[in-house]
């Protein structure tokens, strides 16, 4: 199989982008022990409020981020493994059967790991 992975890591690269936006802007900050770990701030986490409701509010907000920061981040993870896979010389590979993922999967799905049949 010859995949163009300049166009591959292009998309990738594009993607992973737009994750760190996404995360960037939903307030997630990066773990400056680990950087591929980030994690959702709470907002206000200082201030006291005697409003039991907003505290609620804040809370229930609070883990609407940390459920979105976490999706976020395990795609991010994903396309980071895809892109090292290239420099690997290993991107297009089946992790299960070792044979190549069809074109037509990666393009749909840049960072897959596994042929569609292995995908199940």
């Amino acid at each position: 199989m010859s995949l163009d992975l300049e166009f591959f890591k292009g998309e990738l690269e594009k993607e992973q982008a737009k994750l760190e936006e996404e995360l960037r802007a939903m307030g997630a900050k990066q773990n400056p022990n680990n950087p591929d770990d980030w994690e959702a701030v709470p907002d206000d986490v200082s201030q006291q409020t005697a409003d039991k409701n907003e505290m609620a509010d804040r809370l229930e907000d609070f883990e609407q981020a940390r459920s979105t920061e976490v999706s976020l981040e395990l795609r991010l993870n994903q396309v980071k493994s895809a892109l090292k896979k290239i420099d690997d010389g290993t991107y297009g590979k089946c992790e299960e059967g070792g044979e190549d993922i069809p074109e037509e999967r990666l393009r749909a799905n840049p960072a897959a790991t596994t042929c569609i049949d292995h995908a199940k």
